[in-house]
């Protein structure tokens, strides 16, 4: 079997639905068979994934520490949509500078970026799934 290249858009935040959840499980799933993920694309509620400031519980598992140590781990880029995030109140340090925001709360890894970035990868990708 050759090596596909995939995209996937996460439209689910880490708590609350089983999106975002099943689609860390599928990534890992697709690393482990040897295909290749352009990047993950966090979109709608999928932003709060992004958020570095979640704490769940002791016994509960940490979706947005795992999303962060995947994506150091095999170089995938995540990208959140700027405008949902702005939108949902997850600000990176350049946007909480230029909104006038005391803090921002966006792990580092993650990077604000529109749909046209999206779009521009969509196009080198072999597959597209969303959660």
């Amino acid at each position: 079997m050759s090596s596909l290249t995939y995209c996937l858009i996460v439209t689910g935040p880490q708590y609350g639905t089983e999106q975002a959840s099943s689609a860390y499980l599928f990534a890992n799933a697709l690393i482990e068979k040897g295909h290749h993920i352009a990047q993950i694309f966090f979109y709608r509620d999928g932003v709060a994934n992004a958020n570095k400031l979640t704490t769940p519980a002791s016994d509960e598992f940490d979706l947005s520490s795992a999303w962060v140590s995947f994506a150091e781990k095999h170089n995938i880029p995540l990208q959140v949509c700027v405008a949902a995030a702005l939108r949902r109140g997850v600000i990176d340090v350049q946007q909480a500078k230029e909104q006038g925001k005391e803090t921002s709360n966006m792990a580092s890894i993650f990077e604000l970026s529109g749909l046209g970035t999206l779009a521009e990868t969509l196009l080198t990708c072999s597959r597209v799934v969303q959660f």
